[in-house]
């Protein structure tokens, strides 16, 4: 009779028919392995929470100083990109309410969704730096391409710092 790979005990058939679908091992080892994974996910997602919580309550601000805080330490500046295209349905809409005035929600969508992304990144830059803010961020807006390729790139940079309240 085959033994399971891993603990080596004698397989009957239900470990053997197990073992087909397992790597060659036994019911027992299967649960136990099935068992550790689950703990180690477990584990990995609680991990994750933790640093999107630390990573939601990074700072961040367009001043160069903060009243009331005190900086304890400068690490660098940190930058962030981000490219989104403006396909041609957005280009059109766009174009028309240019000739006729108003505001163009398409574009302005796209903006907004641009800015959450590149601050998101600055913080997630600056928490793997050991900031816990971010100060003189500054969000510089350009239009790359013309026609129907035309993209708009939001750069957004700052300085990751560790402040004391």
């Amino acid at each position: 009779m085959p033994n399971c790979s891993e603990c080596k005990k004698e397989m009957g058939f239900q470990d053997r028919m197990n073992a087909k679908s397992y790597g060659g091992q036994c019911v027992d080892c299967t649960n136990s392995n099935r068992a550790e994974n689950i703990r180690v996910q477990t584990e990995t997602s609680q991990e994750q929470l933790k640093a999107d919580a630390e990573i939601d309550a990074v700072l961040v601000v367009t001043a160069h100083t903060l009243q009331g805080v005190t900086i304890s330490m400068y690490l660098g500046v940190i930058t962030a990109e981000c490219a989104y295209g403006m396909n041609i349905f957005k280009d059109l809409f766009a174009s028309i309410r240019n000739i006729v005035g108003g505001r163009s929600k398409a574009v302005q969508d796209t903006m907004r969704d641009a800015r959450e992304t590149v601050l998101l990144e600055l913080k997630r830059e600056a928490h793997q730096r050991g900031a816990n803010a971010v100060i003189a961020i500054d969000l510089d807006y350009t239009q790359v391409g013309d026609g129907g390729a035309a993209m708009v790139l939001l750069v957004a940079s700052g300085t990751a710092v560790v402040i004391e309240e």
